[in-house]
């Protein structure tokens, strides 16, 4: 059995549970911006502050592990992960950014499809980060976000195929097409970070 000497620092779990719960609130504000009666102006300047805070979190930890000489695991994972979990913000922040600027007045239903997905992709995210810290009962969370992405590129491709059906304005389906990819971009972000969690848990295991 191969030893390892890890120093009892939960400041890293700590952190990147903060960080998932800050997903979950951006995944709640990208549900709030496609209600119909929503003030799209407030929810964009929430969802920049809720990035913000993301942003102030991945800088705690890269200060973090560049004042550590021993992190609970590898430095180049961490650094990753801290990475994928901030690229996952600012696409969501780039729909709501992207809704607010287009000034799309209707938004097909199928996006709140996509929108599902996230929010439940942010939902086990931010479960299963505490379960980090003992590497134990992750397998679950990222076969399931294996499978929400699944689903996410079926719901992508079939909103694709209802905006070049020719019910939209030639315009609006290039507004919304980045709406829809850049969704769906979220949830291929979130892929990454289970991804990064699984081959941590491989190498530690």
């Amino acid at each position: 059995m191969r030893l390892k000497f890890r120093p009892v620092d939960a400041s890293f779990y700590d952190l990147f549970a903060v960080m998932t719960q800050h997903l979950t609130v951006g995944a709640e504000l990208l549900a709030e911006m496609l209600a119909s009666d929503s003030d799209r102006s407030d929810v964009a300047r929430r969802m920049r502050e809720a990035e913000h805070d993301a942003d102030e979190t991945t800088h705690a930890i890269v200060r973090r592990v560049n004042s550590t000489f021993v992190t609970p695991f590898d430095r180049e994972d961490i650094y990753a992960l801290a990475s994928g979990l901030d690229d996952v913000m600012d696409m969501m922040d780039e729909v709501v950014d992207l809704i607010l600027l287009y000034e799309v007045q209707e938004l097909p239903s199928e996006l709140s499809t996509l929108v599902e997905v996230i929010q439940r992709c942010a939902e086990i995210t931010n479960d299963a980060m505490p379960r980090l810290q003992s590497m134990k009962d992750l397998e679950e969370y990222w076969i399931e976000i294996n499978r929400l992405e699944n689903a996410g590129d079926k719901s992508y491709r079939r909103t694709l195929a209802k905006l070049f059906s020719g019910g939209y304005e030639a315009l609006d389906v290039l507004k919304l097409k980045d709406i829809v990819t850049s969704l769906e971009g979220a949830i291929d972000a979130f892929e990454k970070v289970a991804n990064i969690v699984e081959q941590i848990a491989v190498k530690e295991s």
